[in-house]
């Protein structure tokens, strides 16, 4: 059957001599593997729309149970900037990498493709790329069903004196449940209303935004130990962005 589909390319792999395997992400079928015969040669007409983060339109053929084989492919947005900037890059494949590695073989959600597409358009425009990270990471924790109380106290349900982040109650601790997970992040009020807002943001309206470190700082633990607790994967994206952080890249 021959598919018709707008994608944005999750993961691009050398396949034999001249062949790729790329995963791109549909708005029309999810989560799609694709074999783009020729791409690495040099006057390929698929190679540039072979590339990460590539954003286009694709046609594929696919038999039954088969890896579907690429026939053409025109690009929408060719994200350049997110290839040649190394910060840009390693926060961007964060973000594909949420995909590919959160939702299985055609899981598919055209909120969740907007929200990629727009997610990648923000870090080129030199959008707060943290920021953009943990809004992102919020949609995938929601489609994944573990969306945290931020609101009130996910232990006893109190609104006031919220002060911690606890993964084993399930988000916001007041003074006193706080003292239920030894664990638990301390957390300004600031940081839960940070992160109240940014639940509710649509990466296709973000703006320019102005946070304090110490409020990133806050929001960084707290949104660590929530997507390692429940996600439980262990990032090649976020690692590469570790050790740029560690060596002041």
């Amino acid at each position: 059957m021959l598919n018709r589909v707008q994608g944005i390319v999750l993961r691009s792999m050398d396949y034999g001599e001249g062949n790729k395997i790329i995963t791109l992400y549909t708005r029309e079928l999810g989560k799609v593997g694709v074999m783009a015969r020729g791409a690495k040669k040099v006057k390929s007409r698929l190679g540039a729309v072979t590339q990460l983060f590539t954003n286009g339109d694709y046609v594929f053929f696919r038999q039954g149970q088969q890896l579907a084989s690429l026939n053409s492919g025109e690009i929408i947005e060719p994200h350049h900037k997110l290839r040649e900037d190394l910060y840009k890059s390693a926060y961007a494949s964060y973000l594909v990498e949420m995909v590919d590695r959160m939702l299985g073989e055609e899981d598919r959600s055209l909120f969740l493709f907007d929200q990629l597409e727009a997610g990648l358009l923000a870090i080129e425009q030199d959008k707060d790329m943290q920021i953009v990270a943990h809004v992102f990471e919020l949609k995938m924790l929601a489609l994944a069903g573990y969306t945290p109380i931020l609101d009130r106290c996910a232990s006893c349900e109190r609104t006031d004196e919220l002060s911690a982040f606890s993964v084993s109650l399930g988000g916001a601790a007041c003074i006193n449940c706080r003292r239920q997970d030894h664990y638990a992040a301390p957390v300004a009020d600031s940081t839960l209303r940070l992160m109240r807002l940014l639940q509710q943001v649509d990466l296709r309206r973000i703006g320019n935004v102005n946070v304090k470190d110490s409020t990133k700082a806050q929001l960084k633990h707290s949104m660590r130990l929530y997507m390692d607790a429940h996600v439980g994967i262990k990032w090649k994206a976020r690692s590469f962005l570790d050790q740029m952080d560690k060596y002041d890249l």
